[in-house]
C-alpha cells in the first residue's frame, strides 16, 4: 500500500494569501543573487515543482520565458492564480501538471537555459531519478539550480519519521502539529532575542528569506513527505558524473536545504 504524501498544494494555496509586491521583490532579489545575473532576458526558464509559482513569477519579472509544472493540481492552480494577478504577458509563462519522474514527459519539454527546482526533488520518492531527469532538461552551457535537504544522519531519520506520522492520518497531523509548532514558535522567539535583540525578529523579517512565510515553511517542514537527504559532496559528485560543474553553493550545517548552481559543460 502506497504511503500518503504531504498536500503541498493546500499549503501553497494558503501561502498565496500572503503574497504581495514585497515578497515578489525578495524572490526576484534572491534569484538574481544565486544565479549571479541582473536579468534573464532571452532565457528559457523551467520551474520543476513550481509550488506557489513565486519563483516562476520572479523569473518572468527578470525577463525569462517561463515554463512551470507541478505534480500537485492545487499547486498548479496556485501558480495560475499568481500568474493571473501579476503577469502582464501571459504568453511568456506556461503552467501545467506534470511529473519530473516521467522521463517521457520531461523529454517532451525540450531544453532550457535554466532549470530550477527548489526543495522539490527530495520529495518525489525517488530523488536520484528526479535529479537525473531534471538535469536532462538543461541545455549545453545552461544552469541547473536545485536545493536538496542536508543529510544529518540520525537527526534526518528522526524527522523522516515525524513527517511520515504527520501524513499518515488526521490524528498523526494533529499530534505532530500540537507537539512541534509551539516548539518552533518558541525557538524562533529565543533565536530572535539572543541573535538580534528582539523576540519578534524572525516573524517580522522572515519575508526577506526568498519571500517566504515562516508559518507555511514550518508546515512544509513538518509534513514534507516523502523525504530524502544528501550530503553536498554526494550531490556534487553525482552531477559531475553527468558533466555538470558546480558554479555556486549555499550550504547549511544543520537542518534545511543546501542550494546548488551547476553549469552543464559544453
Amino acid at each position: 500500500m502506497k504511503e500518503k504524501g504531504f498536500a503541498f498544494g493546500k499549503n501553497w494555496l494558503s501561502f498565496l494569501k500572503t503574497v504581495n509586491e514585497d515578497r515578489i521583490k525578495e524572490a526576484v532579489y534572491s534569484l538574481k543573487g544565486m544565479l549571479l545575473v541582473e536579468n534573464l532576458n532571452g532565457k528559457k526558464f523551467l520551474d520543476i515543482g513550481c509550488g506557489s509559482g513565486l519563483f516562476s513569477l520572479a523569473a518572468f519579472k527578470l525577463g525569462a520565458e517561463v515554463f512551470s509544472f507541478d505534480y500537485d493540481e492545487e499547486s498548479v492552480a496556485c501558480a495560475m492564480e499568481l500568474k493571473r494577478k501579476y503577469c502582464d504577458l501571459p504568453e511568456k509563462w506556461k503552467i501545467e501538471k506534470g511529473s519530473v519522474l516521467d522521463l517521457e514527459y520531461m523529454s517532451s519539454l525540450g531544453k532550457y537555459d535554466i532549470v530550477y527546482s527548489w526543495g522539490v526533488l527530495h520529495h518525489t520518492g525517488n530523488m536520484k531519478k528526479a535529479i537525473e531527469n531534471a538535469a536532462s532538461a538543461v541545455s549545453l552551457g545552461g544552469i541547473l539550480f536545485i536545493s536538496i535537504y542536508n543529510d544529518q544522519g540520525f537527526i534526518s531519520i528522526f524527522w523522516r519519521e515525524v513527517k511520515r506520522i504527520y501524513c499518515s492520518s488526521f490524528l498523526g497531523k494533529a499530534i505532530v502539529t500540537t507537539l512541534f509548532v509551539p516548539t518552533l514558535f518558541l525557538r524562533a522567539l529565543l533565536s530572535g532575542l539572543l541573535k538580534h535583540g528582539s523576540p519578534l525578529y524572525h516573524f517580522l523579517n522572515y519575508g526577506k528569506n526568498r519571500g517566504m512565510s515562516i508559518y507555511h515553511d514550518w508546515i512544509d517542514w513538518l509534513g514534507g513527505y516523502p523525504f530524502e537527504t544528501s550530503s553536498p559532496s554526494d550531490i556534487e559528485k553525482f552531477l559531475a558524473s553527468m558533466n555538470f560543474e558546480l558554479k555556486k553553493s549555499k550550504l547549511t550545517y544543520g537542518l534545511g536545504c543546501n542550494e546548488f548552481v551547476f553549469i552543464r559543460k559544453k
